[in-house]
């Protein structure tokens, strides 16, 4: 039905254009607000009733006369509605509808791809912290966005995929912090570990396993890094390079 729509809306364009130079620019359909009303609607003709000065109802009379003549609507159009004050309402024949599902078996995965529009996006997602374990929402939250990039990238963007992976700041200086007071044997509700509303500290059982193979002088490896634990409860900067890889 794409390549239907695309059809009856260049005969609509033509049609407007002999109607009144440049009209043919205001050519578009809508979908109706009631589905009974039809499959497709235009209001053209209250858009050209001021510049030709006539009523909009004559003038949807005129379009829907010239309309109907077009080997398009012939083709795809079962009727042609007027209704208030000039809404023009299509309704479509079964055929024309049923031209969408050669045109999804004909093009394959690339149904409903548009051609490139020569600009760029950058859509960032995920961005997951390395505070914490990872969990199912970032798997979820990066299925999505990859998703949306995808999806864009059909519709002609040139798309470019942002994983921010903080590494740095706030967040790791209090991750930093939570492991050392682990490493040096306190654990949340002593009276040495931060409490309170704003307090600086994670609290979860991955700090504490952190902070046994940091004594345990182990060595980490992940895709960018590789860090070896000193053992030093008192290398705040090393459990802070530990901790993140």
């Amino acid at each position: 039905m794409l390549s239907v729509k695309t059809e009856l809306l260049q005969a609509l364009r033509a049609v407007l254009e002999k109607l009144l130079p440049g009209a043919g620019a205001r050519a578009a359909f809508e979908s109706p607000k009631v589905a009974a009303h039809g499959d497709l609607a235009t209001t053209a003709a209250m858009q050209l009733a001021k510049p030709l000065k006539l009523p909009p109802r004559q003038v949807a009379e005129n379009l829907r006369t010239s309309l109907l003549a077009h080997a398009s609507y012939q083709t795809w159009v079962d009727a042609i509605e007027i209704a208030g004050p000039g809404f023009i309402n299509i309704r479509l024949k079964a055929a024309a509808k049923q031209q969408i599902v050669h045109e999804v078996l004909r093009e394959g995965m690339h149904f409903g791809a548009q051609p490139r529009r020569g600009k760029r996006m950058m859509v960032e997602f995920v961005s997951a912290n390395p505070t914490g374990p990872l969990h199912v929402g970032h798997g979820r939250q990066a299925a999505l966005g990859d998703a949306i990039c995808n999806l864009y990238q059909t519709q002609g963007w040139d798309v470019y995929r942002e994983f921010y992976y903080n590494d740095a700041g706030v967040q790791i200086n209090t991750l930093a912090t939570s492991v050392q007071l682990r490493a040096k044997g306190f654990k949340p509700g002593d009276a040495q570990w931060p409490s309170g509303e704003n307090a600086a500290a994670y609290n979860g059982d991955y700090i504490a396993d952190i902070a046994a193979d940091f004594i345990a002088r182990k060595t980490v490896k992940s895709d960018d890094r590789s860090f070896t634990a000193s053992g030093d409860v008192n290398d705040l900067d090393g459990m802070r390079l530990f901790a993140v890889a």
